[in-house]
């Protein structure tokens, strides 16, 4: 197919993407064609686009879709991004219906794009499948950095079987920057465990941080659950409130692609019961901060979160002593 028929094809997908299904991979470019130029790649939200530059370098032109602050969630394809589509040899998304909105234009791409669920060869017995998501996994993956190692690795292993001749370029990268997720992932432990047992809660605007609790010892709780295009319910804030009353926990935190108004909600009903609860600062979860920014890097946010929530969590503490 064309670049201008697919264009059009997939143009025509823009009318009701709500649905959810599963992607097929797509089409392989020639190799002998790729080689000779660089590849024009598409990521979907930033810490995958992080990943494909620090892997491919300069062999890749990238086009990522969701910049700082936009919601994955409730993301909707424009037509500037089914241009992009249309024109990439690969796309890099999640998966784990974290794209939920864009899912049925991945899948009719299948024929003609080479799509790639970066989260495919994750051990699907080490994700998490909270009852509240209608038996779907938990999609926040990146925030176990181990789990995005081996995102790295599928995203190694796509760009050598659309370009094999530079093989060598795409294992080198990679074999570097997973060397550099050791020592985060190393380095994300160890602040963890500055923070007392007691007090090892984290409590966000959703519940984007499960698998950071997961491998890092915290307890997490969030106002709307999985995702962000469920509502928080009085019910649901309530109990929260209660919780952190009961538990005395120091620091509840704003995420930077939510609405801050469900954290000070919060923090309202907190004071309405007599005890207090500061704002422990704000942290990157379904997306990065700005480009040229250290938090606008997949390692710089995950930096950023750890040392954010450790200050929260220990300040009073720290100050105490």
């Amino acid at each position: 197919m064309g670049r201008v028929a697919r264009r059009a094809a997939i143009s025509i997908l823009l009318v009701g993407l709500a649905a959810c299904g599963p992607v097929q991979a797509g089409g392989v470019p020639d190799p002998g064609e790729i080689a000779s130029r660089r590849i024009r790649a598409v990521a979907t939200i930033g810490q995958i686009a992080d990943v494909v530059r620090n892997v491919a370098g300069d062999r890749v032109d990238l086009v990522g879709l969701m910049g700082p602050g936009i919601d994955p969630h409730l993301y909707r394809a424009s037509e500037g991004d089914v241009v992009s589509l249309a024109e990439a040899d690969i796309v890099f998304y999640n998966g784990l219906h974290l794209e939920a909105k864009m899912a049925d234009v991945f899948e009719k791409m299948g024929g003609s794009v080479t799509t790639v669920a970066v989260t495919d060869d994750i051990d699907r017995d080490e994700l998490l499948n909270p009852p509240e998501f209608d038996g779907a996994y938990d999609p926040h993956v990146w925030f176990d950095v181990a789990k995005w190692m081996t995102v790295t690795e599928v995203i190694r292993d796509s760009l050598v079987t659309i370009d094999p001749e530079h093989a060598e370029l795409y294992e080198s990268n990679a074999h570097d920057y997973l060397a550099k997720l050791e020592d985060l992932h190393r380095y994300v432990a160890e602040q963890a465990q500055r923070v007392p047992e007691e007090q090892a809660v984290l409590i966000t605007a959703h519940d984007a941080f499960n698998y950071f609790g997961q491998a890092y010892d915290f307890e997490v709780r969030g106002l709307q659950g999985i995702s962000t295009a469920t509502e928080t319910g009085t019910a649901d804030l309530s109990g929260l409130a209660d919780f952190i009353v009961e538990r005395e926990i120091p620091a509840i935190f704003v995420e930077t692609s939510v609405p801050e108004r469900f954290i000070e909600a919060l923090r309202e009903a907190v004071a309405s019961r007599g005890s207090q609860v500061s704002i422990g600062g704000s942290l990157f979860s379904d997306a990065m901060g700005d480009a040229g920014t250290p938090e606008g890097t997949y390692i710089g946010m995950v930096r950023h979160n750890i040392d954010t929530i450790v200050a929260g969590l220990t300040a009073s503490r720290e100050s105490e002593s």
